[in-house]
């Protein structure tokens, strides 16, 4: 895709108090109106609840519950496929949530899964730190690798080539019919104090882009693991941005996302990492050079691109030649501490910041024109992408940390209380009196 410049009411149960309150431009000036409540119930309602379930085995339960990662949606076969706190992957139907079958580790199950259609196989890590792969019909094993550390992030496919990272700073990549190793790298820890994330790799035209815990960000050839370009050092301007009496986390914990940007030199594929103290970094893919920094975007663990393609003109009688609306593109950064930001992806202003409550939020999803995210204390909710208000939300009794998987108007999550939900995203047609 090509990013040319360019630049949803509250649903829910009244019960709670104060939540993401919108706010307005690039200059980060929240709105917070006190005159008016910020919990608002209204009838017709864009997220419709299909279905929820009680998934997670309550005698599994250790500490505080919370359900991570994300599901992964086979649409062809109406399947998804989401791990659990109590070490399953469950293999489920799309359409009520009911049970397929279900795969035991020696761990939490707290990833994304990878789906490979054309094998119709599941690659999944587990916290006992090994990456499974399973058959998609029937949950049986394929092959099991022992990377040494927890995997909570997502492996990518590229051709037969898997590539995974897991907790230790670890890179590899792996044959995805047999799970042998084909090569793999790996950063010393951090010194310092981090925090209790990592990123996962991202693959690109053949390269692989990976973030580590001690602020570097590196780029390798998919085929042989060799370097692309000199590693790229953020935790030094990191340690200029944050505060010279608190912690200093140098880390980058946000799996990088890859585009094409449209700059006024031209067209240019651009990284995006964030490292948690030095805010959103957008770098040249194929060089390494910087393009932008955000330094106010910061404690930010997860990165999104919100696209919308151009709409042409109508061809269809009067209405023939009317306006290209051009199309749209949107950086997301979520943040526990400094909110869910809406990012120009072009020069990395600030479009919006909305503020979190307690707890934090999930990384957002594109669906049906919105976005939609999970807050860890106060439910899930659907956001206007050009302005930050909400559309709708809804509480099932426990939050989300895990992210929501969508495909459609369809989206599923696994909430912190174990209950798998599935929704669709539509407006409600109003009713004739």
């Amino acid at each position: 895709m090509t990013i040319r410049s360019g630049h949803a009411r509250f649903f829910l149960v009244g019960l709670l108090l104060a939540l993401l309150a919108s706010c307005a431009t690039d200059r980060m000036s929240d709105r917070v109106a006190a005159d008016v409540p910020l919990w608002l119930h209204f009838r017709n309602g864009a997220i419709h609840v299909l279905f929820r379930r009680e998934l997670t085995a309550s005698s599994r339960t250790v500490g505080e519950a919370y359900e991570r990662g994300r599901a992964e949606i086979d649409p062809v076969h109406s399947r998804v496929f989401v791990g659990s706190s109590d070490h399953g992957l469950y293999a489920l139907r799309a359409t009520d949530g009911s049970s397929i079958w279900r795969f035991e580790t020696l761990g939490m199950v707290q990833s994304e899964p990878t789906y490979d259609k054309e094998l119709d196989v599941v690659y999944f890590g587990s916290n006992d730190g090994a990456l499974y792969a399973v058959r998609a019909g029937d949950g049986g094993l394929l092959w099991r690798f022992d990377s040494g550390a927890e995997i909570a992030r997502k492996a990518v496919l590229s051709g037969d080539t898997l590539v995974v990272a897991n907790a230790g700073d670890q890179l590899f990549a792996l044959n995805r019919r047999t799970g042998k190793t084909v090569w793999a790298t790996h950063r010393a820890p951090a010194l310092g104090m981090e925090i209790a994330g990592y990123a996962g790799p991202c693959v690109a035209s053949d390269v692989v882009y990976m973030a580590y815990s001690d602020g570097h960000v590196e780029a390798y050839n998919v085929a042989d693991g060799s370097e692309k370009w000199s590693p790229i050092d953020l935790s030094a301007e990191a340690e200029g941005i944050s505060s010279s009496t608190g912690p200093k986390y140098l880390d980058v914990d946000t799996t990088p996302v890859v585009a094409t940007v449209e700059l006024p030199s031209g067209p240019t594929s651009v990284l995006f990492v964030a490292s948690y103290a030095g805010g959103v970094v957008a770098v040249d893919a194929n060089k390494g050079g910087r393009v932008w920094s955000n330094e106010k975007a910061t404690g930010v663990t997860d990165l999104m691109m919100w696209s919308q393609p151009a709409h042409q003109p109508s061809s269809f009688g009067r209405y023939a030649g009317g306006p290209t609306v051009p199309a749209q593109h949107i950086l997301f950064a979520s943040s526990a501490s400094t909110g869910l930001h809406a990012i120009d992806p072009t020069n990395g202003a600030i479009l919006w910041r909305n503020p979190v409550p307690d707890g934090g939020i999930t990384a957002p999803v594109q669906i049906a024109g919105a976005i939609l995210v999970g807050t860890s204390r106060y439910g899930m909710f659907l956001i206007a992408v050009d302005s930050g208000k909400t559309i709708d939300g809804f509480h099932v009794g426990t939050g989300f940390s895990q992210t929501p998987a969508a495909y459609g108007d369809r989206a599923y999550a696994l909430t912190n209380g174990g209950v798998f939900v599935g929704m669709s995203i539509y407006p409600r047609v109003p009713q004739a009196n």
